[in-house]
């Protein structure tokens, strides 16, 4: 089974029709969120989940950004911490995936590239730390990590932080982004970064 719609779940399209197994890629998925009611959304479509699904394998997707003390009371990752929590004191069999920053295909403006991409067309200025550094790892090796537990069935009731293992600059990250739509025909796309 899988809830959501976004790009988490469409990869992981073909658990559809698995019954023992709930790919949970439903919720927030703006790490800048700080609307209660859209943390309060999620909690409760997951706690129905679980009440609906008994006996069921669930897979939950959390943050990477749990391990940085930066971002330790930021509401986001307060809301995933406390959803962990839930999860290992109500469900037999799981699985939490703290993911890095994903890239693929997806219509969510919140993605760190979608976010460089939108405001790089749309010649608005952002802000660039020139220290600032990401782990970006791609939609399909993260879907070949989890299904690999998955099918394997190993490290069950764990949370295994799935990201590159190497950490990329910010500035390195938006020069290539610029540049290729410099190709496409935005031409000032360049000096907006």
């Amino acid at each position: 089974m899988v809830i959501g719609n976004g790009m988490i779940a469409n990869r992981f399209i073909n658990y559809k029709n698995d019954e023992n197994i709930i790919i949970f890629a439903s919720g927030v998925s703006n790490s800048k969120e700080k609307t209660e009611q859209n943390f309060k959304r999620e909690f409760a479509l997951l706690k129905q989940t679980v009440k609906d699904n008994i006996g069921k394998k669930l897979v939950y997707f959390s943050t990477c950004s749990i391990d940085d003390k930066d971002l330790k009371n930021a509401p986001y990752v307060v809301h995933k911490i406390e959803i962990e929590r839930f999860i290992k004191d109500n469900v037999g069999g799981y699985y939490i995936f703290r993911i890095s920053n994903l890239a693929g295909v997806s219509n969510n403006p919140y993605t760190l590239l979608n976010f460089f991409v939108f405001h790089i067309l749309h010649k608005h200025p952002f802000t660039i730390w020139k220290q600032a550094s990401r782990h970006i790892i791609g939609i399909v090796a993260m879907f070949r990590l989890v299904n690999y537990f998955l099918q394997d069935k190993m490290a069950m009731n764990s949370v295994i932080n799935i990201a590159h293992p190497k950490n990329y600059a910010v500035p390195y990250i938006i020069s290539p982004l610029a540049k290729h739509l410099c190709q496409q025909g935005h031409e000032n796309a360049l000096e907006q970064c």
